[in-house]
């Protein structure tokens, strides 16, 4: 029987752990629909296990189309002692075989296997995240980022994990443009940390992704908020020449009055306010700054020319291009 590593698997009470901190353990429940988030942990997992056993085996099972016996036959001992990685895919799907065989090896858990088990969400299978969880099993948290603040805080740290930095204006707009979808989000991560060198900033991020939508709806936004009307007008009328849906930039446009909103009259710190509202603490110190333009009355027309403008971009106005010009203007001359 091959000597545990020190580096192998963790012998900690059962916790649950973020993505970026899967470790290797006996038992590991992959939880949460996020398949991005899933598949990172798991590849995780598997180099740690191979860095300190290379010759590991790696076993792949599908719970959905699972054939009785086989869990157990794949977690038997080796002849050679060599340790083995089991993933199993799909416990949201498992059939009956695989429930019962996954209850007996609990029973008996082989100590030279990490079985690394996925389960995207949903009632099926509750009776083994139960036997799971009271196995002591590590459950590596893999909820979606819904937040705009989770996924700043996402983006953050994949350029602190490669050295470098990206600045806030940089940030904003890097989620605002592919932060719909986490794995686009890591991609253009990677793809400005691998084709640039120093510190990102915001044209940098224009250059590579200036074109989305969304990205356009922010800039409209800073320039209405930074109370500069020409600007953001010139914008506004320049993307919908350009065919871009007006929609989006209403919705960018209320994002930034939300933000501004919640922190109007407040006391505390950024970091104790981001914690409160859900925002990350720069975001916070721009809200604050745009905020100071702002009566509580002047948000009030704010809050009710947006509303009036996402109504009638939905089709409540024959002419919406009028509606979200009026919101900018709004909100672009503030308390004047």
């Amino acid at each position: 029987m091959a000597t545990k590593p020190s580096s192998g698997r963790s012998t900690a009470p059962s916790q649950q752990v973020s993505w970026r901190d899967a470790r290797p353990a006996p038992l590991v429940l992959l939880s949460g629909p996020e398949d991005y988030l899933a598949s990172q942990a798991a590849e995780s997992i598997r180099a740690q296990v191979r860095s300190a056993q290379p010759g590991a085996e790696l076993v792949q099972l599908d719970a959905g189309t699972y054939e009785a016996g086989t869990l157990l036959m794949q977690a038997s001992p080796s002849l050679f002692g060599d340790w083995k990685i089991i993933e199993v895919s799909n416990l949201a799907q498992m059939n009956d075989a695989f429930l019962v065989d996954a209850l007996a090896y609990l029973t008996e858990v082989a100590p030279d296997v990490v079985l690394v088990m996925r389960h995207g969400g949903g009632n099926r299978g509750k009776k083994l995240l139960d036997a799971l969880k009271a196995a002591k099993a590590t459950v590596v948290d893999c909820q979606p980022l819904k937040k705009d603040a989770d996924k700043a805080d996402f983006v953050t740290t994949e350029f602190k994990a490669a050295r470098r930095r990206i600045d806030p204006d940089a940030l904003r707009a890097l989620v605002a443009s592919v932060g719909s979808k986490l794995p686009e989000l890591a991609a253009a991560c990677r793809q400005l940390i691998s084709d640039t060198a120093g510190d990102v900033g915001i044209e940098t991020v224009e250059k590579y992704y200036g074109g989305r939508v969304e990205a356009t709806g922010f800039k409209v936004a800073d320039a209405a908020l930074a109370g500069r009307t020409a600007s953001a007008l010139s914008m506004l009328r320049h993307a919908l020449a350009s065919g871009e849906d007006p929609v989006p930039i209403v919705a960018a446009l209320a994002m930034k009055v939300r933000a501004v909103a919640k922190v109007h009259g407040t006391r505390g710190s950024s970091g104790q306010l981001a914690k409160e509202f859900g925002m990350a603490p720069w975001q916070v110190d721009q809200a604050r700054r745009e905020a100071q333009r702002f009566s509580s009355a002047g948000l009030a027309r704010c809050i009710r020319a947006l509303a009036e403008a996402d109504a009638q971009v939905k089709g409540a106005s024959r002419d919406p291009v009028y509606a979200v010009e009026r919101a900018v203007t709004v909100i672009a001359l503030g308390d004047d």
